[in-house]
C-alpha cells in the first residue's frame, strides 16, 4: 500500500507538467472582429429607425393634443370622449412599440454576439486542439489569477486564426 502511495505522490507532478494551459482576451478579440464592427452598426442604425419611429408617433399625439385643446369647449360630449380615447390609445401604443422595439434590439444584440462568440469558440478550439492544451481560459470571464509562467496566451495565435490584426 504504501508503495502505491509512494509511486502516486511522484507521478502527481508529472501529470500535471505534461498539461499545458492557456488564456486569451475576448474583449480585445471581439472588438477588432469585422463582424463586430457591423454588428454595432447595424445594431445603431436599428435603434435610430426605432427612434425616429416613436418621435413621430409622439409628434402625431402631440399635435392630436393641441388640436383637441384649442377645439375641446366646442366639441360635443362625444366626440371629445372618442378624441381622448383616441389620444389614450395613441399613449399606450407608443408606451407598447418603445417597449417592443427594446426587447427587439435586444434580441438582435444577443444573437449577432452569439454569432461572433460561436466563431471566437470554434478557433480557441481548434487552437486548443492543434496545441494539446487541456485548458484555455478567457481572462474578461472574471478569473482571479492567471500564471504567465504556467499558462500561454494565446491571443495572438486567435489574432492570426480569425484573421486579424
Amino acid at each position: 500500500m504504501k508503495k502505491i502511495l509512494l509511486a502516486m505522490l511522484f507521478l502527481a507532478p508529472l501529470s500535471l507538467a505534461a498539461q499545458k494551459f492557456g488564456h486569451f482576451n475576448s474583449a480585445e478579440i471581439i472588438q477588432l472582429m469585422p463582424e463586430y464592427k457591423t454588428a454595432q452598426t447595424e445594431l445603431q442604425n436599428l435603434q435610430k429607425q426605432y427612434e425616429a419611429d416613436i418621435k413621430a408617433m409622439q409628434d402625431e399625439l402631440q399635435r392630436k393634443q393641441e388640436d383637441y385643446t384649442k377645439q375641446q369647449d366646442s366639441l360635443p360630449q362625444n366626440i371629445r370622449q372618442r378624441r381622448e380615447q383616441e389620444m389614450q390609445d395613441l399613449y399606450q401604443r407608443i408606451q407598447q412599440t418603445g417597449q417592443d422595439d427594446q426587447q427587439n434590439l435586444q434580441k438582435q444584440s444577443s444573437e449577432k454576439m452569439q454569432q461572433i462568440a460561436d466563431k471566437v469558440r470554434t478557433a480557441v478550439k481548434a487552437i486548443g486542439d492543434a496545441g494539446g492544451y487541456t485548458y484555455i481560459m478567457d481572462v474578461t470571464s472574471g478569473i482571479p489569477y492567471i500564471s504567465t509562467t504556467q499558462s500561454k496566451d494565446i491571443t495572438s495565435e486567435l489574432k492570426a486564426k480569425l484573421g486579424l490584426k
